[in-house]
């Protein structure tokens, strides 16, 4: 005779209960420092692959001189903390990958980034450290958030890319 499935997932998630209440079932330990220095150093360099993404540093992403800082310098008024979020002139809800690849498009005659790729990654990245401690508000459309303040360059330690000004010696 064949058990309901029902009956099979009432005794997975009781058994699953049982193990947390008596606690057998215990989460991963926090990392260790090396993993905390890994990861951070990944996420920096990813950050900084977006700074130079965002100021330029791929031809195909501009036909006509422009890149992403010239309008939003410092990842100013691009607000990734709201996305996703209705836009007016897609006539829908958008996502920040999806706004990012419209710029990219229209003002700056470019070619769009592969969504899922690790370009359109680091601009993520590197807009997302910017707004780091900035509420998230999904759907805000309505108002722009104030301007980030960078009160150390680029918001991240590195070394100058020597593209276009660097605001980090």
């Amino acid at each position: 005779m064949k058990t309901p499935l029902s009956a099979v997932t009432t005794f997975v998630v009781a058994a699953a209960g049982l193990l947390l209440a008596s606690g057998s079932l215990q989460a991963r330990q926090p990392f260790t420092e090396a993993e905390l220095a890994k990861q951070k150093a990944e996420l920096l360099k990813m950050t900084e692959q977006g700074y130079n993404l965002w100021h330029g540093s791929l031809p195909t992403m501009q036909a006509n001189g422009l890149a992403c800082g010239n309008c939003h310098p410092d990842a100013s008024a691009s607000n990734p903390q709201t996305f996703p979020k209705f836009i007016p002139s897609f006539n829908r809800v958008v996502t920040f990958r999806e706004m990012i690849n419209w710029c990219i498009e229209n003002p700056q005659g470019g070619k769009p980034l592969n969504v899922n790729g690790p370009e359109m990654t680091a601009m993520e990245a590197y807009a997302f450290n910017l707004h780091r401690g900035v509420p998230i508000e999904p759907g805000l459309a309505t108002r722009q958030t104030p301007s980030i303040v960078v009160s150390h360059g680029k918001g991240f330690p590195s070394k100058p890319s020597g593209i276009g000004q660097d605001t980090k010696e």
